[in-house]
């Protein structure tokens, strides 16, 4: 891409690197694999109703890591950052703060047993089916298919993982001896982010991007949406809804009436989503100090 940012290389408590991550095995498929094409899905609002860090922190408030008053100030933050849609400098320093405060401190299996559980509780009930039958579409035809979140790539692996995907693509968090230290590895996966982090994995694996497609609910994601040969906007915002038609994109609405009006509260524009979570982070931080 002329004139991007490079997405920082490195290697996190895994051996993963540049962001992204595969599952421990491989889905099955029933087509003949094609090493060269594969699907990218943006997860909150596009795989799942609402947002993934979201859900995680209502089962983090189940477990009483923090209160119902913590949960209700970091939903209303995600949503006051979905209606003003911030894409100011500040906005997204504060996003990479509020990441910091979010996992620092945490541990590597603390983060993974916690999401898996609260997938089975609270995120499984809320895959779009429709979406889900599109990325079954190209495991069928012996594609790879990627999760691209904002949010930990820990929590997108595990995701992926529940959902037969190949692997998950999301947010970085430096780890020293098990444990987040508060510093990202590079940027946060959102905008312009996921685009190079997809192009790098694209060069890594061998991927042609003109045979891949892109799946996204929100116009953040143009870069991505822009960097493969097929687009398709899924439970589109406005923005992206016009873009979309100006481009002849394929769209797909999963959402019906007042269902889709309720899902609006806990979704959030993927640096909103972050800069919302320090809400939860700064909490459970303060309960545990308390608790000391």
């Amino acid at each position: 891409m002329a004139g991007s940012r490079k997405v920082t290389v490195s290697t996190d408590a895994h051996g993963h690197t540049a962001g992204w991550s595969e599952t421990p095995a491989a889905p099955a498929t029933t087509g003949t694999p094609d090493p060269t094409a594969a699907a990218f899905f943006d997860v909150d609002n596009t795989m799942m109703q609402g947002a993934s860090i979201y859900w995680f922190a209502r089962g983090l408030a189940a477990r009483k890591y923090f209160t119902a008053g913590d949960l209700a100030r970091f939903a209303w933050q995600q949503a006051r950052f979905r209606l003003l849609a911030t894409e100011h400098a500040g906005d997204m320093s504060q996003a990479k703060e509020a990441a910091l405060a979010f996992v620092q401190g945490w541990r590597v299996d603390d983060m993974e047993r916690l999401a898996d559980e609260i997938f089975d509780e609270l995120m499984a009930p809320r895959i779009w089916a429709g979406t889900r039958r599109l990325a079954q579409r190209h495991l069928d035809a012996g594609e790879r298919v990627w999760l691209v979140s904002a949010a930990p790539v820990e929590i997108g692996r595990v995701i992926a993982a529940r959902l037969g995907l190949t692997g998950a693509i999301g947010t970085v968090a430096e780890v020293v001896d098990g444990a987040y230290t508060g510093r990202l590895v590079g940027d946060l996966m959102h905008g312009p982010a996921k685009a190079e982090a997809v192009t790098q994995l694209a060069d890594a694996e061998g991927l042609d991007l003109a045979r891949c497609a892109a799946y996204s609910d929100s116009a953040n994601d143009l870069p991505m949406l822009g960097a493969v040969g097929r687009a398709v906007a899924v439970n589109p915002d406005p923005a992206l809804l016009r873009q979309a038609r100006e481009r002849g994109w394929d769209v797909r609405d999963f959402r019906t009436g007042r269902r889709a009006v309720r899902i609006a509260v806990p979704s959030t524009a993927a640096a909103g989503l972050l800069a919302g979570a320090v809400t939860a982070g700064l909490a459970l931080h303060r309960r545990r100090h308390r608790e000391v």
